[in-house]
């Protein structure tokens, strides 16, 4: 049973307040020191494999519909699965929201994965639209996300689409501060969530030239927190991801004399993309969240059966809704 945060055990992991002096310690020293910090804490190390989230839209679903004939199905090949948890502008109290799932899952010693989805002008008005109402409002919203992971392990894939949708803001100033919005949200995770590996969105395979991207990545300060994520709601098959991830630290290295780590989205990519990025037919399940597979990580980020929007094969299902239909045609590959 969760107590308040006075009843709380004491972390396996915790060193308390010294871990995070020494990152802000690494932190004054420059880019590079900084970088060596936060590998320090390895959540991989103070965790026992990743988090499947009880409340996950799939696994809601399978419970409240236990005499639907899909029910197993769905619960079994997805709803078990670990995935991500996504946060937005619907979250209410961030910090709070964040810590009672960051906590949750250590309590059972699991990894949890988050996606932050709140930057001003989300997804260019797209389907998914929305986000927080300024830069201000972002600021305090992401920073009270990092601060309600503090000190437990986590893996985090910030702001996806943020900066593969440069190019539809309306205007240079417009596409400044939304890169000064994602250098803060890296510094927050550096600076509050020490035990956390963040990755920012880098588009998917065919998205955005290698090259752009990292001169994108590097402008956000993408060294100062673990690398980048890649194919995040897409369905590009994993080796053109991980190919497209290499050629993006080969840009990387050879322009700013470094490289990062990066992850790929592989919810939904089994049988590849077909073209279409909005509830294609024709989708499969991926490899679930493993460490390893070609990229550092292979993780479910997306959530397998929630809707892309009112589009495609899931016509009338809102953006970020479950569907069950949709989770049984990724499931069997239809």
């Amino acid at each position: 049973m969760r107590g308040n945060s006075n009843t709380r055990r004491r972390p396996r992991w915790s060193t308390g307040f010294v871990a995070a002096s020494m990152l802000l310690a690494g932190l004054a020293a420059g880019p590079a020191e900084a970088r060596e910090t936060v590998a320090a804490g390895n959540p991989l190390e103070m965790s026992n494999g990743f988090y499947a989230d009880p409340d996950s839209n799939p696994a809601v679903w399978a419970r409240d519909h236990a005499g639907d004939a899909r029910a197993a199905t769905i619960k079994s090949a997805i709803a078990a699965k670990p995935g991500a948890r996504w946060f937005g502008n619907w979250s209410g109290d961030i910090g709070k929201a964040v810590d009672s799932f960051t906590y949750a899952a250590d309590v059972v010693e699991k990894l949890p994965i988050l996606v932050a989805y709140n930057v001003p002008g989300r997804d260019c008005g797209g389907d998914s639209g929305g986000g927080a109402g300024s830069p201000e409002a972002y600021r305090t919203w992401i920073s009270a996300f990092a601060a309600g992971i503090g000190g437990k392990p986590a893996v985090v894939i910030v702001e996806p689409d943020a900066l593969a949708q440069l190019d539809c803001l309306p205007s240079d100033a417009a596409r400044q501060t939304r890169q000064d919005l994602l250098r803060y949200a890296a510094t927050q995770f550096a600076q509050k969530a020490p035990n956390t590996w963040a990755y920012v969105d880098g588009g998917n395979a065919t998205w955005i030239p290698a090259a752009t991207m990292a001169a994108r990545l590097d402008a956000i300060g993408v060294r100062t927190v673990r690398g980048f994520t890649l194919n995040v709601s897409n369905f590009h098959s994993t080796a053109d991801s991980v190919a497209y991830g290499k050629a993006v630290n080969a840009a990387l290295s050879g322009r700013y004399g470094y490289s990062v780590q990066f992850v790929v989205d592989t919810s939904r990519n089994g049988n590849g993309a077909g073209g279409e990025w909005c509830n294609p037919a024709g989708r499969k399940l991926g490899v679930p969240s493993q460490v390893g597979g070609g990229a550092e990580m292979l993780l479910w980020s997306k959530v397998p059966g929630d809707s892309d929007g009112d589009c495609g094969v899931g016509k009338g299902v809102p953006a970020g809704t479950f569907s069950p239909d949709l989770a049984m045609r990724l499931i069997n590959g239809t």
